[in-house]
C-alpha cells in the first residue's frame, strides 16, 4: 500500500490485507487517508505490550478498495482521537479506556462504556497484571445520560431487563408525546471477559471460545477465527473444507433471516408471519443438527477445516429442503408485499438515508438497505465465493421496508448459493492438522456474516498460545445508527425498528 507514508507489509489473511506500525501523527493521517479514499473503519482496539518489554498499543482495522489495512500505534498512555472522522470510533475508544486505561486525546465523550462498576475504577481487565479474582467494584454506576429539555419533553427508560428473552440493554427515550426526539443507548451489561479469556489459550482451543462470542453468528465468528489462526500458522485448508464452511455460513444466514422476518411481521401485528417463519426456521435448524451435529452449527468449524464431513444422504436431504423453503418463502414474500397493514407500518419507518448511513459507517444488511454496496462475498471473495458470483441485494430507502426486502432477497440468493455449493462440492478431505504457531505472528480473519462483517485480529505468544485476540461484531457500527433511525418516529414503532436491525448485545459486549 504505497499511498501511505509509513511502511506496510502483507498480512497473512485469506483476503488482501496489510499491516503497518505508525507514529501518533501517522495514526491520524492514515485514518484521514482511508476516509478520503472512501474507506471505512472496521474496528479499533487496544493491547498491553508490557510483557514484551514495550508499553501499550492501539490498533485500527480499515476497509479499503485494495483490502484490509491493520494499523498499530505503540503508546504509553494516550492516542489521538478518531471519532471526529469516524463516529463509530467513539464507543470503541471508550471501551479501550475501560479495558486498558489508555485515553483518546481530544475525544468529546469519555464516559465509561463497558465497566458498569463491575470492577474498580483504577482497574483495567485487559492489562496483563489484572487479577480476575478481585471482586472490588467501583461503587455506584452513575451514568450521565444526555438530558433533553423543553416544554412537554419527558423521558422513558426501557430496560436493561426486558419483557422478552432478548439480552439486556438500556434505552433512554426523550419524547414529546409519542414522538421520539432522542434515543440514547447504554450497553455493556453482558460483558463476559471473552477477550481476557482468550489470553494464554492455545490457538487451536480458541476456536471454541470464538464460536460463543455471539450465538446467532457462531459460523461467522468460527470461520473468521479459523481464518486468522490458519493465516498465522501459514497453512491452507482443503478445498472441500472451504466449500463446507460456505455451506454452513449460508445456512446461518437463512436461519437468521427466517427468524427475523417472522418477528418483524409479528411486531407489525401479523402473528401469521411469526408462526410460518418460525416453523420454517425450526425445520432448518433441525436439519443443521442432523447434518453437522448442532442446531446453530456450534463447533462445526475449527482451524484446519471442519469437524465432520457431509455425506451424500445428508447432502440430498439438504437439497430437497432448499427447494421446499424456496417455494414457501416465495409465497410468504408475496403475502408480506400485498399486506397493506404491514406495508403501512414498514414504509418510511425507521429510515436511514444513504448519506447518514455512509457518515456513520452503517454496515451489513442494514447498510445494504441504505445503499451501502458492501459485501465481503463480493468485494473480497475468499474461496469458494470467488467461484460462486454472489449477487448483492441493495436498496436505497433505508427504512424497515427496505431492510425486509433485503432479507427476502438474501434468502433467495443464499438458497441459490447453497444449491451451487452442493452441486460443486469438491471431493477430498475435510480437515488438515494445524501446525504449531510460532510466537509473534499476526493473522486476520474477515468474513461477511449474516448481520455484517466479522473481524478477528489474532496475535500469538510462545508455545502456540494466544497473546491477544480481538473479535469485532458489526453491531459496534450499527447500534449508534439505530439511535438516529428512531428519531421522528413514535415510541411504539421502536420494537419494529429495533427488530429490523436485530443487532447483537453479546457480540458487542466482550
Amino acid at each position: 500500500m504505497s499511498q501511505f507514508d509509513f511502511p506496510t507489509h502483507p498480512l497473512p489473511c485469506a483476503v488482501p490485507a496489510w499491516h503497518g506500525t505508525v507514529t501518533a501523527r501517522q495514526w491520524r493521517e492514515a485514518a484521514q487517508g482511508v476516509l478520503a479514499q472512501g474507506g471505512r473503519l472496521i474496528a479499533l482496539w487496544g493491547g498491553d505490550q508490557r510483557p514484551h518489554g514495550e508499553d501499550f498499543a492501539v490498533h485500527a482495522a480499515f476497509a479499503m478498495r485494495p483490502g484490509l489495512l491493520w494499523v498499530t500505534l505503540p503508546i504509553q498512555s494516550a492516542f489521538p482521537d478518531l471519532s471526529d472522522l469516524y463516529p463509530a470510533a467513539s464507543r470503541m475508544q471508550r471501551a479501550v479506556f475501560d479495558m486498558l486505561g489508555v485515553t483518546a486525546e481530544g475525544a468529546r465523550d469519555t464516559r465509561p462504556w463497558l465497566r458498569h462498576a463491575g470492577w474498580a475504577r483504577d482497574a483495567h481487565p485487559l492489562r496483563y497484571d489484572f487479577d480476575p479474582s478481585n471482586r472490588t467494584t467501583g461503587g455506584r454506576d452513575d451514568y450521565a445520560f444526555v438530558q433533553v429539555e423543553g416544554d412537554g419533553v419527558h423521558e422513558i427508560p426501557v430496560g436493561p431487563v426486558h419483557a422478552g428473552i432478548i439480552e439486556p440493554g438500556h434505552f433512554r427515550f426523550s419524547a414529546l408525546g409519542e414522538r421520539v426526539l432522542r434515543l440514547e443507548e447504554r450497553l455493556g451489561y453482558t460483558h463476559k471477559g471473552i477477550e481476557k479469556r482468550f489470553e494464554r489459550m492455545a490457538v487451536q482451543e480458541g476456536a471454541r471460545l470464538a464460536a460463543r462470542v455471539s450465538g446467532d453468528s457462531t459460523v461467522a465468528f468460527s470461520w473468521a477465527y479459523s481464518m486468522a489462526a490458519e493465516a498465522a500458522a501459514q497453512v491452507s485448508i482443503p478445498a472441500r473444507a472451504a466449500w463446507l464452511r460456505a455451506l454452513c455460513l449460508e445456512r446461518e444466514r437463512v436461519a437468521n433471516h427466517l427468524g427475523d422476518l417472522g418477528s418483524i411481521g409479528n411486531d407489525a401485528g401479523l402473528a401469521f408471519g411469526l408462526a410460518q417463519f418460525s416453523r420454517l426456521k425450526e425445520d432448518w435448524l433441525r436439519s443443521n443438527r442432523m447434518a453437522f451435529g448442532h442446531r446453530y452449527l456450534m463447533d462445526a468449524i475449527i482451524p484446519g477445516g471442519m469437524v465432520r464431513d457431509l455425506d451424500r444422504a445428508h447432502a440430498s436431504r439438504l437439497a430437497l429442503e432448499i427447494q421446499t423453503v424456496d417455494k414457501e418463502v416465495g409465497r410468504l414474500k408475496a403475502i408480506y408485499e400485498d399486506h397493506s397493514g404491514l406495508q403501512d407500518r414498514f414504509i418510511n419507518c425507521g429510515k436511514v438515508a444513504p448519506e447518514l448511513a455512509a457518515n456513520l459507517g452503517l454496515t451489513g444488511l442494514a447498510g445494504r438497505a441504505s445503499a451501502q454496496s458492501w459485501d465481503l462475498r463480493v468485494q473480497f471473495a475468499a474461496s469458494p465465493y470467488d467461484q460462486l458470483d454472489v449477487r448483492m441485494a441493495t436498496h436505497r430507502n433505508g427504512d424497515v421496508a427496505a431492510r425486509v426486502i433485503v432479507r427476502f432477497e438474501e434468502i433467495q440468493e443464499s438458497l441459490r448459493l447453497l444449491r451451487a455449493i452442493l452441486d460443486k462440492l469438491p471431493e477430498g478431505t475435510h480437515c488438515t492438522t494445524l501446525p504449531a504457531v510460532p510466537e509473534g505472528r499476526r493473522g486476520a480473519g474477515w468474513i461477511e456474516g449474516w448481520r455484517g462483517e466479522v473481524l478477528i485480529a489474532l496475535e500469538t505468544a510462545a508455545q502456540g498460545r494466544i497473546a491477544r485476540c480481538h473479535a469485532h461484531d458489526p453491531s459496534w457500527q450499527n447500534w449508534p445508527v439505530l439511535e438516529h433511525a428512531v428519531i421522528g418516529n413514535i415510541v411504539p414503532d421502536f420494537p419494529l425498528i429495533n427488530k429490523s436491525f436485530n443487532l447483537s448485545y453479546s457480540g458487542h459486549d466482550l
